[in-house]
């Protein structure tokens, strides 16, 4: 195991469960936050409470909201909500330095592309390798100020990096640690893989009545009528023919829940209000929630954009961006992952591909 410290970046219960995983297996953390008051009681214990899947008290050294802690770190993981990205890798710039490896846990769609072209706008002149993973590699909680509860660990994520001549590097380093990381070609195969993107913006919209009228209801049950499910499979089925017109293998949304949850059934609905898993999660309370204000802008936008570049229409994933900018008073569009952000304007097929091989 090496002695150079990993950093985390990022306070919730994710960047918990990795740096609590990583100190009980070895490996010296550090831990840091653009929000430092969220590690506060974390420095003052130096350690991280871990429950469930693995238990102990894992050492931590939490720096505050340094970020030139990242100075003699070989492996960076940014473990914060995608729509952060952008403003971290612009924290990191100044620090990088040749050889490092950054991977966004989870990269959601385009985190990866739109994290390197942050670092060019800031002129970044370290070579780094940046990487992205398909979901986060735990189920887990916080618990208090300190804790994690990890209620699971994947047993299979799919990692790739951009550029992709760079995948091989990155797992030997990530797989130091975690065996469940496989690779995949390309960023592309992680990026249209955002199944959050179809199952959340779209079921709390058409649910923002009940949301907002207070109602007590369970998100994947209650909330998975025959109309808004039917309206998923749409955005489901734009997903699907954009990663097919690119050539990129991927699962409707059916197979990615019995692939994942061994759920049987043979229409989403039904597999949605029956997967187990699901059981006695809430809907949220307020509109003012990650599943608008981090799968529009880092989910559906870029699928749009992708749709422009491949020639696929994406009618029902615009109509439910233009629902949420008109119901939040809020503009997704200025702020999504487009085209532009993710340096992908006006590529053709091939021009894309070889794009995301060598990063050029």
């Amino acid at each position: 195991m090496t002695t150079k410290p990993v950093v985390i970046v990022g306070g919730g219960n994710g960047a918990r469960a990795f740096a609590g995983h990583l100190s009980l297996q070895g490996a010296p953390v550090r831990l840091i936050s653009s929000f430092p008051a969220e590690l506060e009681a974390i420095k003052e214990l130096g350690a991280i409470s871990v429950s469930g899947t693995v238990e102990g008290q894992g050492k931590v050294q939490v720096c505050d909201d340094n970020f030139a802690a990242i100075s003699d770190a070989n492996l960076i993981l940014v473990v914060v909500p995608a729509f952060a990205h952008a403003s971290i890798a612009r924290a990191l710039a100044p620090y990088l330095r040749n050889g490092q490896i950054i991977i966004l846990n989870p990269g959601r769609t385009g985190g990866a592309l739109e994290f390197s072209q942050v670092l060019k706008e800031e002129n970044c002149p370290a070579k780094v390798r940046i990487a992205e993973t398909q979901t986060l590699l735990y189920a887990c909680r916080s618990e208090g100020t300190t804790g994690v509860q990890i209620k699971g660990i994947k047993k299979e994520v799919a990692v790739a990096a951009f550029p992709a001549a760079e995948t091989q590097p990155v797992l030997e380093e990530l797989n130091k640690y975690f065996p469940q990381f496989q690779s995949v070609p390309s960023v592309l195969y992680t990026d249209l893989m955002n199944i959050g993107a179809v199952f959340h913006p779209t079921t709390v919209l058409l649910n923002a009545g009940r949301i907002e009228g207070n109602e007590d209801f369970e998100f994947y049950r209650d909330g998975m009528t025959p109309a808004v499910t039917a309206v998923l499979e749409q955005v489901d089925k734009e997903r699907c023919s954009i990663a097919k017109a690119l050539d990129i293998p991927v699962l409707s949304a059916l197979e990615w829940l019995e692939s994942v949850y061994g759920v049987q059934a043979t229409n989403l609905r039904d597999g949605l209000i029956s997967n187990p898993a699901y059981q006695g999660i809430k809907a949220p309370t307020t509109l003012n929630v990650r599943y608008l204000f981090e799968d529009i802008p880092t989910g559906l936008i870029p699928f749009i954009s992708l749709g422009k570049l491949a020639g696929v229409p994406t009618p029902t994933c615009h109509a439910v961006v233009e629902l949420a900018c008109a119901a939040l008073s809020h503009n997704f569009w200025e702020e999504g992952r487009t085209a532009e952000k993710l340096g992908l304007t006006n590529m053709t097929k091939e021009k894309l591909y070889d794009y995301l091989l060598h990063g050029e």
